[in-house]
């Protein structure tokens, strides 16, 4: 079994945040996949399953991501390696998209609350949201939604990350890295 997660804030007022990134990877997928709700109370969040590919969106809110992530883990029996975890990344430019496999937080407090429930060793896509001028504009930042230019290339960047994520259970990681690491937003603008 393998498992997905998109990283975000539940509700209306967050959804098109650049926190929300993941969430909006997932639903690409369940799209793709024709994955089925397999929501429960206990899972704390949307879940939806195709085959052997979980799609977890947690609606615990970012700080208490790993509460879910580890619900579902535990349920499924999924191991720490078949954990995919996709999430906004400020160090990143915006329409970067980089794979890692473990690493620390970075300061990003849904990765902080999933390595306290679950470990380090799961593999991240990290998509580049860019950062504000200022540090102290962080938390606003990440909770605006993208600017208008920004948002012209969106489906077009949550499409290849999507792709690129679909790959993940049928390639090495160090060839996707290869193949799709190289890549940057500015490519899908023409």
């Amino acid at each position: 079994m393998i498992l997905f997660v998109g990283l975000g804030n539940p509700g209306v007022r967050y959804e098109k945040n650049r926190h929300n990134i993941g969430f909006r990877v997932i639903d690409a997928l369940v799209e793709h996949y024709g994955a089925r709700d397999i929501s429960k109370n206990a899972f704390h969040g949307e879940l939806f399953k195709s085959n052997e590919l979980l799609f977890l969106k947690p609606t615990t809110f970012m700080n208490l991501s790993g509460k879910s992530l580890q619900m579902v883990k535990q349920f499924y029996k999924v191991e720490l390696d078949d954990i995919i975890v996709i999430h906004d990344d400020l160090d990143l430019p915006f329409g970067a998209v980089r794979f890692k496999k473990g690493g620390g937080h970075g300061g990003h407090n849904g990765l902080k609350s999933i390595d306290s429930m679950v470990g380090q060793g799961y593999i991240r896509v990290r998509m580049g949201i860019g950062k504000p001028l200022y540090r102290s504009q962080t938390a606003d930042y990440v909770l605006e939604d993208f600017s208008p230019e920004e948002s012209k290339l969106l489906d077009r960047w949550i499409g290849h990350v999507s792709h690129a994520c679909s790959l993940i259970p049928h390639e090495d990681l160090n060839t996707i890295k290869s193949k799709q690491s190289l890549k940057s937003i500015q490519s899908f603008s023409s």
